[in-house]
């Protein structure tokens, strides 16, 4: 039985029945005449089960503990208008968040479009070495940030990032050259690694897996909307070459800095520390949740993901668990995509603009014609990543934007791109870089497959280091001595998309036949030893015979 007093509620310990497993995938466009708001959404977890239940009781310093229920019942309606307004306060300043740093680390493809090598005496070999920098020093950074924010909770580490990296964008308004160019790639890499793992720790408190995965295609697409907002304030900016004598590109880093640090200053009120953890000056004496909706969001969490209670948020990783967590070998498949998938697309994405100019389009031209490619990214990110979920099939949705490129990049080895249509190089660029990006399947896949606090929190890192190591890979791909065709690189290109279709047939062999072996250790048990392996065992995490990987 339930009892309503004012915004409390307490419930007896009478057993209440249980949801339908099936009903999860109810996304708002599969929702159906049959859809019942009113029906039990509380599904079944190791909870239900007396002998598993004492296994995965939450640590006693878990911040979350006074709301932790396993007699909490609540329904679809509920959980549906409480995922919305999650969303509308959790993940909508996140993804401003994420705005922030694509428009702070990729803003120097607009100022090439204003003459920026030009003035700085630079040639396109020291821009690939700018970004081979930049993202060595973004993948040197990644585990120490993470490793920071699990110690002093993500809450407080995100805007102290922004803040300090926003300020190192600001000062490039005063480079001089090759030294400080590279000198100020290398800060901002080292400022702004690891706050993407960072983000992704903080909005899996808030989320169950497969609602992160959908969270995470959104907070990818507000890379695209920076990229589109880029565009048009790029045009506006770089209109200012002139304006106390200074080049215009100068002027589009010293503002667009000051805007991100306004951002990071309101991450320090907007970002709570946790769904029980709302409440302060700025947000409210009484927070943004009611305790049955802190209720609703501990449960539906932990019930999906029983080890999110065995860590609490301000817990750091020791050594041990570091190291722990380092050699998950099952997790290694996830980071070597993460190291060679977005190669192929990589570089026409960093010469777009430079190509551009290169074709005889103007500056303000160069910039606007790089904005219809990041609307169709968009969508065909979007559609992958719900098309994905509805599905329940990860690998070989993943592996759809290596075959999108194929075809492009074939056309790009064969053609002269000197001789052909300004116009025609244009369409085939913009389709190759509309590819349905996998990047949120793969980074969600990587949070399901870790089953751990520990592992979850290193893992994001590893992954996430391994794909700006890919970008250091790609940033070198194209060489000065290939212009302007770039044929020898585009042939590199070909080759590792074939290549990384292999590696997705072999990435969901592995965890098939990892399933596999798993299901027959634990269907050759009686019920008695399932008891007590869930009694005695010290496997953990993704170890365990009773967990399952997702592909």
């Amino acid at each position: 039985m339930q009892e309503k007093d004012g915004s409390t509620e307490t419930i007896t310990e009478e057993v209440l029945p249980l949801g339908v497993p099936l009903e999860e995938r109810r996304f708002w466009f599969q929702r159906a005449k049959a859809y019942d708001p009113d029906a039990i959404a509380t599904l079944p977890s190791v909870y239900d089960n007396p002998d598993s239940a004492k296994q995965y009781q939450p640590r006693g310093d878990w911040e979350n503990l006074h709301r932790f229920n396993p007699l909490a019942r609540w329904t679809w309606g509920e959980e549906h208008q409480l995922v919305r307004k999650i969303d509308l306060r959790i993940l909508i300043f996140t993804c401003f968040c994420f705005m922030a740093l694509e428009l702070d680390r990729a803003n120097i493809q607009q100022a090439n479009t204003d003459n920026f090598l030009k003035d700085l005496h630079l040639t396109t070999n020291d821009y690939n070495l700018g970004n081979t920098v930049f993202k060595l020093s973004f993948l040197c950074a990644e585990l120490p940030s993470q490793l920071v924010s699990k110690w002093m909770g993500p809450d407080r580490w995100i805007p102290l990032q922004m803040m300090l990296w926003s300020i190192v964008a600001s000062a490039q308004y005063w480079l001089s050259g090759r030294t400080s160019f590279l000198a100020c790639r290398s800060l901002l890499g080292v400022l702004q690694g690891g706050f993407i793992p960072d983000v992704i720790l903080y909005l899996s408190y808030f989320y169950k897996h497969h609602e992160l995965t959908l969270r995470l295609s959104w907070f990818w697409t507000a890379m695209s909307i920076a990229d589109i907002l880029a565009g048009f304030l790029a045009y506006g900016l770089l209109h200012m070459r002139g304006v106390e004598g200074q080049a215009g590109w100068r002027w589009l880093f010293l503002l667009e800095g000051l805007l991100t640090f306004l951002i990071g200053v309101a991450a320090v009120f907007l970002m709570p520390p946790g769904p029980c953890q709302t409440a302060n000056w700025a947000r409210g004496k009484k927070g943004w949740f009611t305790a049955r909706e802190e209720e609703i969001m501990v449960n539906r969490v932990i019930r999906d993901d029983p080890s999110k209670g065995s860590m609490h948020n301000r817990q750091p990783v020791t050594p041990r668990l570091l190291w722990k967590s380092l050699k998950d070998y099952d997790l290694w498949p996830l980071y070597i995509l993460g190291l060679t998938f977005q190669i192929p697309m990589t570089p026409p994405n960093q010469y777009l603009t430079l190509s551009l100019r290169g074709l005889g389009f103007d500056t303000f031209q160069s910039n606007l014609l790089a904005i219809p490619w990041t609307v169709l990214h968009i969508i065909s990110m979007l559609a992958l990543a719900y098309s994905a979920e509805v599905f329940g099939e990860l690998t070989f949705h993943s592996m759809t934007s290596q075959i999108w490129v194929l075809p492009f990049l074939i056309w790009l080895v064969v053609a002269d791109v000197a001789k052909t249509s300004r116009w025609v190089v244009w369409g085939v660029i913009t389709l190759l870089l509309s590819y349905p990006s996998p990047h949120p399947i793969q980074v969600g896949w990587n949070s399901r497959n870790s089953n751990t606090v520990r592992s979850r929190t290193v893992s994001a890192a590893c992954y996430n280091m391994f794909v700006q190591a890919g970008g250091i890979i790609s940033s070198n791909i194209y060489r000065k001595d290939d212009a302007p065709n770039y044929r020898r690189g585009n042939r590199t290109l070909l080759g590792i998309a074939v290549g990384n279709i292999g590696l997705y047939f072999l990435t969901k062999a592995y965890y098939a036949w990892r399933n596999k072996n798993k299901d027959r250790k634990w269907n050759a048990m009686t019920v008695e030893e399932h008891h007590e392996y869930l009694e005695n065992t010290t496997d953990e995490g993704n170890k365990r015979l009773d967990f399952r990987f997702a592909h």
